[in-house]
């Protein structure tokens, strides 16, 4: 079960600290603003890897996802957390994050202000047993067929509808 006294930072949209929540606080519907970081993992075919959810997240259980996405501890740079988060959730250090976007995902549980990264990775992953429920890369024929029936998180849909969609050059 995820710690509900986990401390995040408040912020404005902007990404500028006002003060303080706790995950429970954060996820009650509250919509306090706070920071999480993602990664899209693309391999060198142009394949994206995606985690799939544990069934005790109190969040989207079992629904296929971005690679990484963790909150911004309280006092962490979103930089900072990008690389903990994946160390922590695939066990990967050596990658070089390209920043891709900054936006606000509303949702009816929480509020949060998304910094999007991509990287191309090819090396090893190890995901989380704790964590995660596993992952795989997925072709973008099996995303396209997959979207809108219910196997991912709505946010990763529409922040990849967002962020690579629009322009499939941006995968590569």
């Amino acid at each position: 079960m995820d710690n509900q006294q986990e401390i995040f930072p408040i912020v404005d949209e902007e990404g500028n600290v006002k003060g303080s929540a706790t995950r429970g606080e954060c996820h009650s519907g509250s919509k306090l603003l706070h920071p999480v970081v993602h990664l899209h993992v693309f391999n060198f075919k142009g394949d994206i890897y995606l985690q799939r959810r544990p069934d005790w997240k109190d969040i989207q259980p079992g629904k296929w996802d971005t690679a990484v996405g963790g909150h911004v501890d309280y006092g962490e740079t979103p930089e900072e957390a990008l690389h903990r988060e994946v160390r922590e959730e695939l066990g990967i250090t050596d990658f070089l994050p390209e920043f891709v976007d900054k936006y606000v995902f509303d949702s009816l549980r929480e509020r949060e202000l998304v910094y999007v990264n991509r990287t191309v990775y090819d090396g090893e992953i190890h995901p989380s047993a704790d964590e995660l429920d596993g992952g795989r890369f997925w072709t973008m024929d099996e995303i396209n067929e997959s979207m809108g029936k219910g196997i991912f998180t709505p946010n990763f849909e529409s922040e990849f509808r967002r962020c690579f969609k629009k322009n499939p050059e941006s995968r590569r």
